[in-house]
């Protein structure tokens, strides 16, 4: 797990890391897919409660939801607090199967 952006938050320290599974969907994106991802991503950087959190067997996982190119996608990220707030993008995706491939 890799940090993606540098983070300066006022209110504590906070690292923020990404899975594999994102780091790989990441890579692939297009570049007309990359600035609304991006804006995503800070907006979740710059208030981590900003995702609605999940209940059940996914009660980890938060969801904030973006238009990226016209498409409603879904950016799973997990806040924990160990030696500080951890903050870590699992996965983005549309919304069919999103949910079952996080339980697997």
């Amino acid at each position: 797990m890799n940090s993606l952006f540098p983070l300066n938050s006022g209110l504590s320290e906070m690292r923020v890391e990404q899975k594999p599974r994102f780091q790989k969907k990441y890579k692939k994106l297009h570049a007309n897919q990359l600035p609304e991802i991006n804006a995503a991503i800070s907006a979740v950087i710059s208030d981590p409660e900003i995702g609605e959190q999940k209940k059940g067997d996914l009660n980890w996982l938060r969801v904030y939801k973006f238009k990226m190119v016209g498409q409603l996608v879904l950016l799973g990220y997990q806040i924990t607090e160990n030696d500080g707030i951890v903050l870590t993008f699992i996965d983005f995706g549309a919304h069919e199967n999103f949910y079952r491939d996080l339980k697997n």
